[in-house]
């Protein structure tokens, strides 16, 4: 292996079922120079590992050799171009008899590709030789050769070509041997039928991975083409793939906004459902930010760019499971592996049933030839193999399009096994940032008050201070300028605010410039016992009030690990926050807590719970849970958007919910039992259909209508994943 390790990722296009990965990745393998190779058909995407000096083009060159569309893929995240029907992905190649889809059909109705065409003259050369074999006998034989011809000679093409490139056991080798036989032992009729059949499942397959693709390329659709850029005080129509980090944008009422961005002017209601699901939409102000995608119901806003157009939040999503659909489960792995051993026994069992009763017991050799080329046409592995991948991309997509990042397969298959979570506090139990929670007037109004306190904290940026100018501004009180406000260091701030002298501060601090009552006093402890912090505000020496400020827990939060909990799921909220506050929020919400911890502490709990049997998840900022989410069996960070929430950890719960988690370990028990089901589907069949042609009850054309039947069943059932709600 060598030293340094790159990564190189093509897009490749015509591949719409498990066996084309399988050819894709085995040619790719014999290059000089590659060290693993990761296929991912769902995304029509390959990502190649290599040392240094490797040639990139020999890939390309490899892959269209096999009869498929091939480029780098050098900005995975213009996804929106990547599969533009207009575009020149794969130019200039064009093999005989490829039946996958041409690069340019991407986008086409179905019925338009080369697969539904080839299909179709194969059916119509089919129905022209049954109407020539009843009106001139004579021609019967010839015309159903001929017909056979039009469907066998692109797949036995796509066999040899397999076979010249690493994969000699494949689907179309199967195929082309059981058609050649049929025709030898004078059963061309059925061998039209069989190949038929056998293109109609391919053509069925293109339709469903087209599907399960556009299931998640849908999501960059959403980006507008077009933005208006503000130019020397003028704006400009250009693309938005163009704009640049630290540029203005304008966004009008009922336009999409075109990039990642923080408001800089305007404020409105930003509908953020087609990103998030939110059907609620978000109040945005000038330094909220907003993300490509979202829709701007409201008022004009300016918008200054934060991320150029390959790394907005919806690029990054659709990046992201597009990995996470090339990195394979273990369920897929063993199947592949059991694939590749399957399909030689196949053809080995299929030539002994057709060899071994003539031989040994007499039998008749057009009867045994017969039932072994039907063997073979069962054992086509096509439905096994796609039963798990088809499934793993469907949960993937579903749960990308509700913000549900997965990265990977074997991520979303053990996420059902969890059996512990150990939970952060500040910013995945709670929002992360204090509110005022209480406000006590002492011969003042309770707007008074808070007027007083955001006059003092106006232009802080202190996380309180942040806590009561938010409070004011929701409740409209009056905010009066401060003059000669200063902080007074481990005290608090202090100022003349409408002519009168304002100290808001600690209680230990306020006690030093005024008297508190033995009943306020008493009041203030009860809400530090609650983990709320308390702001005094002192007037002219005299206490008019104070403020009560806690990070208080997401509205869902309760909900969210009450499901854990029916689920038999044990939660545990491990914080390096004092002890009280830790209680306070936990007692809330119903769950244990563990408190002033380190990042080591967090680590060594996580360990301690994975010793006693649990299988545990943790749930943090993906930051100072470094740690602690390495070492779960699955870290799962908490974000809305961030390069953290994406980029760290197993997973990630997009939109920062509690209830999220659940539902993520939903998915994974609903994409298990949708593979367990495909499995059962794909060999179940095939056992019935060995049985039955074993003695005699059904032959070729119900042997591979069971294999394309199986196919088509295990794909659509997939491809229900598509559909999942959450509970």
């Amino acid at each position: 292996m060598s030293a340094l390790r790159h990564e190189s990722r093509y897009r490749v296009s015509g591949m719409d079922c498990a066996a084309c990965g399988n050819k894709v990745d085995t040619a790719i393998r014999r290059l000089p120079g590659v060290e693993d190779v990761a296929v991912s058909v769902a995304a029509g995407t390959v990502k190649v590992s290599h040392g240094e000096g490797f040639d990139g083009t020999s890939v390309v060159r490899q892959v269209r050799n096999l009869g498929y569309g091939a480029e780098p893929a050098s900005d995975l995240a213009a996804i929106s171009n990547a599969h533009d029907p207009d575009g020149h992905e794969g130019e200039g190649h064009d093999h005989a008899g490829h039946t996958h889809d041409h690069p340019s059909e991407a986008g086409m109705a179905w019925w338009r590709t080369r697969k539904a065409r080839l299909t179709a003259a194969c059916g119509a050369a089919l129905v022209v030789a049954y109407a020539l074999g009843h009106l001139v006998p004579s021609l019967e034989r010839p015309a159903f050769l001929a017909a056979l011809a039009v469907g066998l000679v692109p797949v036995a093409w796509r066999a040899i070509t397999a076979a010249r490139f690493g994969t000699p056991f494949s689907i179309e080798t199967l195929m082309s041997i059981a058609a050649i036989g049929a025709v030898f032992i004078g059963a061309e009729e059925e061998a039209v039928t069989v190949v038929l059949l056998f293109l109609v499942g391919e053509m069925l397959e293109g339709v469903a991975a087209g599907r399960a693709r556009a299931s998640i390329q849908g999501l960059s659709a959403l980006v507008p083409k077009t933005a208006l850029l503000e130019v020397d005080g003028e704006t400009v129509d250009v693309p938005a793939d163009s704009l640049t980090i630290g540029s203005t944008i304008l966004v009008r009422p009922g336009d999409r906004i075109p990039a990642d961005g923080v408001v800089v002017e305007g404020s409105g209601e930003v509908d953020e459902a087609p990103v998030t699901g939110e059907s609620v939409p978000k109040r945005k102000t000038v330094g909220d930010p907003v993300f490509a995608g979202t829709v701007n119901a409201g008022s004009v806003l300016r918008v200054k760019v934060t991320a150029a157009a390959s790394d907005n939040t919806i690029a990054r999503v659709v990046r992201l499971v597009e990995e996470a659909q090339e990195s394979k489960s273990p369920t897929e792995r063993f199947i592949d592996r059991f694939s590749k051993v399957y399909t030689p026994a196949v053809l080995a069992v299929g030539a002994l049933v057709a060899v071994v009763p003539p031989l040994a017991f007499g039998g008749a050799w057009d009867e045994w030839i017969y039932k072994g080329l039907a063997i073979l046409l069962i054992g086509c592995p096509c439905a096994l193999v796609i039963s798990t991948p088809a499934a793993i991309a469907a949960g993937l997509s579903a749960g990308a399009r509700r913000g549900l990042l997965m990265k990977g397969g074997a991520v979303l298959e053990s996420l059902g096994g969890i059996t512990a979570i150990a939970f952060d506090k500040t910013g995945t139990l709670t929002a992360g940032k204090p509110v005022v929670t209480d406000i006590v007037a002492l011969g003042r109004s309770q707007t008074q008050v808070l007027s007083l306190a955001a006059a003092l904290e106006t232009g802080s940026n202190h996380p309180l201070a942040l806590a009561i100018l938010d409070r004011a501004k929701a409740d409209r009180a009056p905010i009066p300028p401060a003059f000669d406000a200063q902080a007074v260091p481990g005290e608090g701030v202090e100022g003349g605010v409408g002519g009168e002298r304002v100290f808001l501060g600690s209680q230990q601090a306020a006690a030093r410039r005024s008297t508190l009552p033995a009943e306020q006093a008493d009041a203030i402890k009860a809400l530090n016992s609650e983990g709320k912090t308390v702001s005094v505000v002192v007037v002219d020496g005299a206490v008019a009030g104070f403020i009560a400020m806690r990070d208080e827990a997401r509205p869902d939060a309760a909900d969210g690990l009450a499901s854990l909990k029916a689920s038999g799921i044990r939660t545990v909220m491990l914080t390096g926050d004092n002890k009280r506050t830790a209680e306070a929020v936990a007692a809330s919400l119903g769950i244990e807590a563990r408190a002033e911890l380190l990042p080591e502490d967090k680590q060594r709990i996580v360990r301690e719970l994975q010793a006693k049997g649990f299988k545990v998840a943790k749930i943090g900022d993906g930051i100072n849970d470094a740690p602690a989410l390495a070492a779960a069996d699955i870290g799962i960070a908490m974000g809305g958007g961030t390069d953290v929430a994406l980029e760290t950890a197993d997973a990630a719960v997009l939109h920062g919910r509690v209830r999220d988690i659940p539902d993520m370990i939903d998915l994974s028990k609903s994409v298990m039992g949708n593979i367990r089901v495909n499995i059962a589907i794909a060999l179940g069949l095939k056992a019935v259909f060995l049985v039955t042609t074993l003695v005699g009850l059904t032959g070729l054309w119900p042997a591979i209508l069971a294999d394309t039947g199986a196919t088509v069943l295990v794909t659509a059932n997939a491809m229900r994943l598509l559909g999942w709600k959450s509970r």
